[in-house]
């Protein structure tokens, strides 16, 4: 009888340890399958163009020792559009992937809530009101990030924050937002207004290195912060009571996670305006891939590289023209917001 029991207790056990272990084999796999389409998506942007390098070429260009002709398509054309790309898509994924998580709403994302058209609103205040350039601009942008989160936060709390309370006033303000960005581009003359005008659409197609460090440097500091928040925002789903039990303070935890969705929001649009979507998608797609819930941070990640990096791809050779990334994203994007809004359960809280 014992040894029956034993069997029976240790049967439940089992499944568990599997299903964790299927689950480990799946977001590695999915993880893997990510990182790999990133490098060829990388492989293809650096390789193809007006002046093609094959990918065997490539190390030696990268490492400095193309011909001049290699070195000025990959190094001074191509890698710093990619790599901005790259960093842009890290930055949004994982900003929307926090959003989503804390608030349990699938349109909680940055660009949907206000928080990129805040970030727009000062980055283009600080052009072509103050004429201010270089690290000005980002630090312009997360200010007016920060702001518009500030002013939803203060308008939705009510002992907490409510999904949907949350992204119905982050869609007003929004509004709000895109309002005060039009005022200021039509008040202005129209060679200023034309730049800015181009900058909003979102656009990776000429940065500088100068704007592409600050990016990696913000991104130093901000990524480890949210994957750290992986656990605390895991723990924080099986509601307050047990999140206080496990050692987690709720509201510490949702204003820390808030706090840096927004920050990376508005470095990337401080960079490269608000490129659509991308904070949307993003996480949606790396849990369907990686099979589980909740913030997946690295995943996410990825996800949101793929998807600038491969986008501008497009975006830079549609026809004749150098089009904006947002162009691309946007055309993803928004057939899945319409989906999206005709499910029963899609904008539940």
């Amino acid at each position: 009888m014992q040894i029956g029991a034993t069997d029976a207790a240790a049967a439940p056990l089992d499944a568990v340890r599997a299903a964790l272990s299927l689950g480990r084999r799946r977001r590695t796999l999915a993880i893997t399958g990510l990182a790999v389409l990133f490098a060829l998506v990388a492989v293809l942007s650096l390789s193809l163009g007006t002046i093609p390098v094959s990918a065997a070429r490539l190390p030696a260009v990268l490492t400095g020792h193309g011909t001049p002709i290699e070195n000025l398509a990959v190094l001074t054309l191509r890698l710093p559009r990619w790599t901005t790309g790259a960093l842009v898509g890290i930055a949004l994924g994982l900003a929307g992937a926090l959003f989503q998580t804390t608030l349990r709403n699938p349109l909680a994302s940055p660009d949907i809530l206000g928080v990129s058209g805040g970030a727009s609103v000062g980055a283009v205040t600080a052009m072509l009101v103050f004429h201010a350039t270089g690290v000005g601009v980002p630090l312009a942008a997360l200010g007016g990030g920060t702001a518009v989160a500030a002013v939803i936060g203060l308008l939705s709390w009510r002992e907490g924050f409510t999904g949907q309370r949350f992204v119905l006033i982050g869609i007003a303000v929004a509004f709000l937002a895109s309002g005060g960005l039009s005022y200021l581009i039509t008040r202005t003359d129209a060679r200023a207004a034309q730049q800015a005008l181009a900058w909003t659409v979102g656009s990776v197609s000429d940065p500088s290195w100068s704007e592409t460090g600050l990016l990696a440097a913000a991104l130093v500091v901000l990524v480890p912060l949210a994957l750290w928040l992986a656990v605390p925002l895991r723990v924080l789903a099986l509601g307050a009571d047990a999140a206080h039990g496990l050692g987690v303070r709720p509201v510490g935890a949702t204003v820390l996670a808030a706090a840096v969705g927004v920050a990376l929001a508005s470095v990337a649009t401080a960079v490269a305006g608000p490129v659509a979507f991308v904070a949307f998608v993003a996480a949606p797609i790396a849990r369907r891939l990686v099979g589980a819930g909740g913030l997946q941070p690295v995943a996410s990640a990825l996800t949101g590289a793929a998807l600038v990096t491969a986008a501008d791809f497009v975006a830079a050779r549609l026809g004749d023209f150098q089009a904006p990334v947002g162009l691309v994203t946007g055309v993803i994007g928004a057939p899945y917001l319409l989906w999206l809004l005709t499910r029963k359960d899609g904008v539940g809280a």
